[in-house]
C-alpha cells in the first residue's frame, strides 16, 4: 500500500503541475499540518485515496473552514485496511492561549484521555503529529521543540511509523527525512513523502 504524507509546504510538482498519474497508485493520504484547507481538499477531489489530517500550529482557519472531503483524526484512532492510525496535532505552546499549541503537560493529558481507545484498538501502527518528538529532529527553541510524551508513546506501543512535520527542510543541518526510534521509523513529512506500507489491500 502506498501512503502519501504531506506537511508544511505545498508541492508544486503535485499541485501546480498535477497530472492524474502522480496520484493513481496512492492508497492513503495523511497531512501532518500547516497546509491550506483548499490544498487538502484538492487531494481529496483528485485522488481516490482518503485524506486524513491533524492540525498544525497555523491551522486555526480549519475551525470555520475545514478541508472538504477530508477526515480529521485529532485525538482519535482510525483504522484503514487494518492499519491503526493515531492523530495528535499541534505544537509546543509558545504563545499562551493560542489554539493548537500545548505545553508538555497538556499534550500528555491529551494522550492519557485516549487510554480507552488505545486499549480498544490494542495500540496503534502509525503515530501522526505535527510537532516532532523531544530531541528527535526537533530544535532547541521553544516553538520548534518536540514533545517528550511522543517518545513515551513509541516506547510503550512500538508503532511501525511516526509521521510529523513542523521542522522544515530549510532549517539547516537538523533536518532529517528519515530516522528511527526503537522499533519505529520516523518520517519528517515536509512538503511530501511517499512510502510503501506492507499490507494486502
Amino acid at each position: 500500500m502506498k501512503i502519501l504524507v504531506l506537511a508544511d509546504h505545498e508541492s508544486k510538482s503535485l499541485y501546480e503541475y498535477y497530472t492524474p498519474e502522480k496520484l493513481n497508485d496512492i492508497d492513503l493520504i495523511i497531512s501532518c499540518g500547516d497546509l491550506r484547507a483548499n490544498y487538502l481538499s484538492f487531494f481529496a477531489t483528485c485522488s481516490h485515496a482518503p485524506v486524513y489530517y491533524v492540525r498544525g500550529n497555523h491551522d486555526n482557519k480549519y475551525k470555520n473552514s475545514p478541508p472538504e472531503g477530508c477526515t480529521c483524526i485529532e485525538d482519535d484512532i482510525v483504522t484503514f485496511h487494518g492499519i491503526r492510525i493515531l492523530g495528535l496535532g499541534g505544537s509546543m505552546e509558545y504563545i499562551p492561549g493560542s489554539p493548537d499549541q500545548y505545553t508538555e503537560n497538556k499534550m500528555d493529558h491529551r494522550i492519557k484521555k485516549l487510554w480507552w481507545k488505545l486499549r480498544k484498538h490494542k495500540g496503534f501502527d502509525i503515530l501522526v503529529t505535527h510537532a516532532p518528538a523531544y530531541q528527535l529532529n526537533d530544535l532547541p527553541d521553544l516553538p520548534h521543540r518536540g514533545f517528550f510524551c511522543f517518545k513515551t508513546l513509541m516506547e510503550k506501543y512500538s508503532p511501525k511509523y511516526f509521521f510529523h512535520g513542523h521542522i522544515h527542510a530549510n532549517y539547516g543541518e537538523v533536518f532529517k527525512r528519515e530516522d528511527t526510534y526503537g522499533k519505529t521509523t520516523v518520517i519528517n513529512a515536509y512538503e511530501y513523502y511517499i512510502l510503501e506500507y506492507p499490507v494486502s489491500l
